[in-house]
């Protein structure tokens, strides 16, 4: 009698053969993971990555992309989360409890500076603003309750350049733990693990992807104990990847270094132009002097990303930096970077430095991996429409 069809499709038991290999980490897709026995079952432990017990907690594919992703970063050990606000929020959880307090720089990414003023505040954990620039000022607010400080450099938005060497020595002298928010530097800008940082987080978004295409995070850190607290909370919350998202960033890497130079160097190109146009009050590039901590991103850093704020003459309107930015016809209205397209996004200048240390209408570009030259007439034929 001829099997049924469903269970022959389902119980075939033809194995392709071992040995296979190419360039690209083969895609491994699966909730359910199978044990040649139940005695194998019982003994895998998932946290140690020497077997796979669930696909939740990983599969060929997203250990391998950890385990790059520690490596890019210096680091020994790598969760990969589904964005990287989620990142954020892994590691606050992780290390945060009723009553703890943290601090975050006044630049701070702005969903992270609303997780701690929302959802961390519903559950007693507080937090207060620093000067990123002011490592004295800081050490000051270091208190008996601060249990976490978040560093990001450089600011997304207004493009300061913090004082990391200092702050972090602050930090360590009193015993804190330190996270940074590592997205603009990609691993390639400066060694943050080198400079005594505990927890290094990513947005795999931007430049690993470097597609626009594929949202994940990752936290990677050197120490076994504090990697297990982590890696328990993440289990916790059931976290989890997509293994073809995985393959995406995978596929991605090797051209990561030759992508975040040619993004910076059109993006310096463009921002020195841009400092000498009329229309323009100032540019907020790390690498230029007149940024806001360039001393500490020189001490640093050779490279710098290709991202760059412009803050626009006060005497224009926000309607007339708008039609700007409507006028531009490669670069995208749209959020984050990294991608191939150039992008431009104005930002509400006054809900970030409510001080009024930076003024004018401020618009932040990314700069993608069009010809610089193309860009810069792009920008100058929409500068004439909205301001001449």
């Amino acid at each position: 009698m001829k099997p049924d069809a469903a269970s022959t499709l389902i119980h075939h038991d033809y194995q392709p053969p071992a040995g296979f290999a190419a360039p690209q980490v083969g895609v491994f897709k699966a909730s359910t993971v199978l044990f040649p026995s139940v005695a194998a079952m019982r003994a895998r432990d998932w946290r140690t990555k020497t077997g796979y017990t669930y696909g939740l907690h990983g599969t060929p594919t997203t250990f391998t992309l950890e385990e790059r992703i520690a490596a890019l970063e210096g680091g020994r050990h790598c969760q990969l989360v589904p964005s990287g606000l989620a990142a954020i929020a892994l590691v606050d959880l992780a290390l945060l409890a009723p009553g703890d307090e943290m601090l975050l720089p006044a630049n701070v990414y702005g969903p992270s500076r609303e997780l701690a003023r929302t959802e961390l505040a519903r559950f007693g954990v507080t937090h207060r603003l620093y000067d990123p620039l002011d490592a004295q000022a800081f050490a000051g607010l270091l208190g008996a309750r601060t249990k976490l400080v978040w560093l990001e450099a450089a600011g997304s938005v207004t493009m300061e350049f913090p004082d990391l060497r200092g702050l972090v020595a602050a930090a360590r002298q009193r015993g804190v733990m330190t996270a940074i928010d590592n997205t603009w530097g990609a691993g390639l800008a400066f060694d943050a693990f080198a400079l005594g940082i505990d927890i290094v987080v990513q947005a795999l978004t931007k430049f690993p992807s470097g597609g626009g295409d594929v949202l994940m995070g990752s936290v990677t850190t050197r120490d076994d104990a504090l990697n297990e607290r982590i890696k328990l909370t993440h289990m916790h919350l059931g976290l989890g990847v997509a293994a073809n998202d995985a393959e995406s960033i995978l596929r991605s890497l090797p051209s990561l270094p030759l992508r975040y130079r040619a993004h910076d160097a059109a993006a310096r190109e463009l921002a020195s132009w841009l400092q000498g146009r009329p229309e323009v009050a100032r540019v907020l590039h790390p690498a230029l002097p007149s940024c806001p901590g360039h001393e500490h991103w020189r001490t640093l850093c050779t490279d710098a990303a290709g991202l760059f704020s412009v803050l626009f003459q006060e005497r224009y309107a926000q309607t007339q930096v708008d039609t700007f930015v409507d006028a531009l016809r490669l670069f995208g209205i749209g959020y984050s970077w990294a991608g191939p397209r150039s992008l431009a996004v104005p930002y509400d200048l006054g809900a970030m430095r409510p001080d009024g240390s930076l003024r004018g209408h401020l618009v932040r570009f990314s700069i993608g991996l069009e010809e610089a030259a193309v860009l810069r007439a792009d920008l100058e034929q929409a500068l004439r429409a909205a301001f001449s």
